[in-house]
């Protein structure tokens, strides 16, 4: 074989290549998508447990939970009403958005603690499994 023949690839080689290429990407694919999925689940504990926090601390300097009426907007804004108010409650004067872009839900009393903090998930739903399954303050202690 002279030099002039074995300076590229064949057509074969090429597809050979490729094929194993698709084969890897078809079998890591899924799970570094699980994994993505898993981080954002992981991330609204984090932020639920910051609301668990704030609450705890307007708790102490009012005497009482916001209503589910005021919400978590309690903890940035004043609600008005409410003598001994210190906030804002929160690192940022704004309500961060769960890692699927809803809003955070609160429900005082709660049905499974003092107070209810809690996603909806992926679908932004009640209810579901995996992604979409809700991630609440009784869960993530």
């Amino acid at each position: 074989m002279s030099k002039k023949q074995q300076m590229g690839f064949t057509l074969v080689e090429l597809l050979v290549v490729l094929a194993i290429i698709g084969l890897l990407a078809g079998l890591v694919g899924p799970k570094v998508l699980n994994q993505l999925g898993g981080a954002k689940t992981d991330t609204a504990g984090v932020q639920i447990r910051d609301f668990e926090q704030a609450l705890e601390i307007y708790m102490l300097d009012t005497g009482k939970f916001p209503t589910t009426e005021q919400g978590l907007e309690a903890l940035v804004k004043d609600p008005g009403s409410v003598a001994g108010w210190n906030g804002s409650y929160l690192r940022r004067d704004e309500l961060p958005q769960d890692p699927w872009k809803n809003d955070y839900q609160y429900k005082f009393p709660g049905e499974h603690g003092q107070f209810d903090v809690l996603s909806y998930g992926a679908d932004g739903r009640p209810g579901g499994e995996g992604d979409n399954a809700d991630i609440g303050n009784w869960q993530t202690r």
